[in-house]
């Protein structure tokens, strides 16, 4: 999936509270900043905060906010892993894509076919 201005944007602001709670120093954020422009698509992006856990006030996983079963959700969240594990829902023979958040929780999105 694309990245948006938008989507930039939100993820400037986690690396800045990232910095804010001493995880990440001037230097590192500056590398993350330049791999966040370079990025083109969510599952890039989404790599650059992989290895940082979730930060307070971060929005309730997709299951926590009443989705659809199987934590089901329309789009990836800007910060969520795409994993290399697909599987058709028998319930509605859609092909979902597995993507997990920082705290490993495992999350379904449709494939859209490329």
């Amino acid at each position: 999936m694309r990245l948006s201005d938008a989507d930039r944007e939100q993820l400037f602001e986690k690396l800045n509270r990232h910095v804010a709670a001493g995880r990440l120093d001037l230097a590192e954020l500056e590398r993350r900043v330049a791999l966040v422009v370079e990025a083109e698509t969510r599952e890039q992006a989404a790599a650059v905060l992989a290895d940082l856990p979730a930060l307070p006030g971060d929005p309730a996983p997709a299951r926590a906010r009443g989705r659809r079963g199987h934590g089901d959700a329309d789009a990836p969240e800007i910060d969520w892993r795409a994993t290399d594990e697909r599987f058709r829902d028998p319930r509605t023979n859609r092909v979902m894509r597995v993507w997990e958040d920082a705290a490993g929780r495992r999350h379904y999105v449709v494939d859209e076919p490329r």
